[in-house]
């Protein structure tokens, strides 16, 4: 899952970051509305948590040209407001969901996790291909009854496969998918993490190299 925090409070928006990556999420963070909407456009993020106050370009403006543009982008708007008409006004500009500050991280997470799912096709809470079993709640995988540990990233990347089912997937997609803004492209991650998925999996090898193309499991 890719999301972008727009938050004007610099350290509440590294914080929220950080918690979020150790979810396996891939995370872009922007201080003002202008870094925002430069994101926005050009960047596919699964979940937009915006603070509706954002400086240079308003919240409410970011949340209304993203909804117009038909983004699949979910939007998970944060405020001070907090109350019942500042919420509906919110949503009535087609934020999809509304939390008022201060909150608690876990109900952020559990908002974040609930609106990424909406934002991607439907698929059952537990992954099941080649043997493996990947619960994407408890972020728990095994293989043939044998749980692997896995850090944070691979767990992405094996999952962006698992979620392809049988489609080839390219290192450009998993990059904008398991790494955030600030991944290079030229660089050798995604076949260092391949390679590490692979000697975890085991026998028999399961996730195979497409020359020119990708990856498939």
């Amino acid at each position: 899952m890719r999301v972008l925090v727009a938050e004007d409070e610099r350290d509440l928006a590294d914080l929220v970051a950080t918690g979020l990556r150790r979810h396996a999420m891939a995370v872009d963070v922007a201080y003002d509305g202008t870094a925002a909407s430069e994101r926005l456009a050009v960047n596919d993020y699964d979940v937009l948590v915006l603070d509706r106050d954002l400086p240079e370009v308003h919240g409410d403006k970011i949340c209304q040209d993203l909804v117009r543009s038909g983004a699949r982008t979910r939007i998970l708007m944060l405020t001070a407001a907090a109350s019942v008409p500042e919420r509906v006004a919110g949503l009535g500009l087609g934020a999809d969901d509304y939390l008022p500050k201060p909150f608690d991280y876990s109900e952020l997470v559990a908002r974040v996790q609930a609106l990424g799912r909406r934002s991607q096709a439907p698929v059952p809470p537990t992954l099941r291909r080649h043997g493996i079993e990947m619960d994407t709640q408890r972020m728990q995988v095994m293989r043939d009854g044998r749980f692997l540990r896995l850090s944070l990233k691979e767990f992405a990347v094996l999952e962006v496969l698992m979620r392809a089912n049988g489609a080839v997937v390219s290192s450009e997609r998993l990059l904008e998918s398991a790494w955030d803004e600030h991944a290079d492209p030229f660089t050798t991650v995604v076949r260092v993490i391949i390679s590490r998925l692979r000697a975890k999996l085991g026998d028999p090898p399961c996730i195979q190299t497409v020359p020119g193309a990708g990856y498939v499991l």
